[in-house]
């Protein structure tokens, strides 16, 4: 075995990890896959002797990469619409895809992904680095050009932002429940019955891309406005089938073997907090919804 087959196996063995970390920076699949090989393209040109450590060489080389992309994505705006919902990890209930489970390590569902992307880049990087990789201080300072205290603050003040994020359910049972209640009550086009797994003060974001789908990306507030905007969904009901989405229980439209449309949804104490809804045909398109229709 040469030097580089060598050290394309030791990188093969970190890159579900570096994937991880990138996709939580990111909350692109696409962008994530896309660190995780640039951080490859600077170990090969990198005199690998000096490297003491590889995984932490890696690890900060993806997180700068990721800064990087953060950096330039904030200064194009290309996210500034509140209703931008991350890129969704969909799988089969009860079947976890060793792939599926290096991803969704920790559960990090949609609603942490989106309250993510309201931070500054720096604190987000330091935030996902140390918060949810165990990566000390004085190894991220570098990474984000401060001093290992004011990287502490960085993450701090990324805590008490993130302190807010809906968290699931964590019995998926009880999850299913509620979202195959919201399901039957959109297929029977049942208002009363749709509040009645709706928190009050429930938020639905639906993020059609680019191009739009009937109108244009929302967000929509109230239990009253959600179940209205349910009912006009109720077309995809027949086609939704429950999925794992992002380690919750959500729904994936498959109207004809393709993911149409995917829902990611929050369930605190019995009733639908949060749902955030992708329906842009271009990132639907790069899913894997085998398992429903096969």
């Amino acid at each position: 075995m040469s030097d580089l087959d060598r050290l394309a196996e030791r990188f093969e063995a970190e890159r579900a990890r570096l994937r991880a970390v990138a996709y939580r920076m990111l909350g692109s699949a696409s962008e994530a896959e896309d660190a995780v090989q640039e951080a490859w393209f600077r170990l090969e040109r990198s005199d690998v002797a000096e490297v003491r450590n590889l995984p932490a060489w890696l690890t900060t080389v993806v997180g700068r990469v990721c800064l990087d992309q953060l950096r330039t994505r904030r200064s194009r705006r290309e996210d500034a619409l509140e209703c931008h919902v991350p890129d969704p990890v969909v799988g089969e209930l009860g079947v976890p895809d060793p792939e599926q489970q290096a991803l969704l390590a920790d559960s990090v569902g949609l609603a942490m992904l989106v309250v993510l992307d309201t931070l500054p880049p720096a604190e987000r990087v330091a935030f996902v680095l140390h918060d949810m990789f165990a990566v000390p201080f004085e190894a991220i300072a570098p990474i984000v050009d401060r001093e290992p205290a004011a990287t502490r603050q960085l993450a701090s003040r990324a805590r008490r932002r993130v302190r807010g994020a809906a968290v699931p359910e964590a019995d998926l049972g009880r999850q299913r429940v509620v979202v195959e209640a919201f399901l039957a009550a959109a297929r029977a086009g049942d208002f009363e019955s749709l509040l009645a797994v709706l928190d009050p003060d429930v938020v639905l974001r639906a993020d059609t891309g680019a191009v739009g789908l009937a109108g244009a990306s929302r967000l929509i507030r109230g239990a009253h406005a959600v179940a209205g905007q349910a009912l006009m969904f109720s077309a995809m009901a027949p086609y939704s089938r429950p999925a794992l989405v992002n380690g919750a229980v959500g729904l994936v439209g498959v109207p004809a073997d393709r993911a149409h449309s995917v829902m990611g949804v929050t369930v605190r104490d019995g009733r639908i907090t949060e749902i955030n809804l992708l329906v842009d045909p271009d990132r639907l398109a790069g899913i894997d919804v085998s398992f429903l229709t096969g």
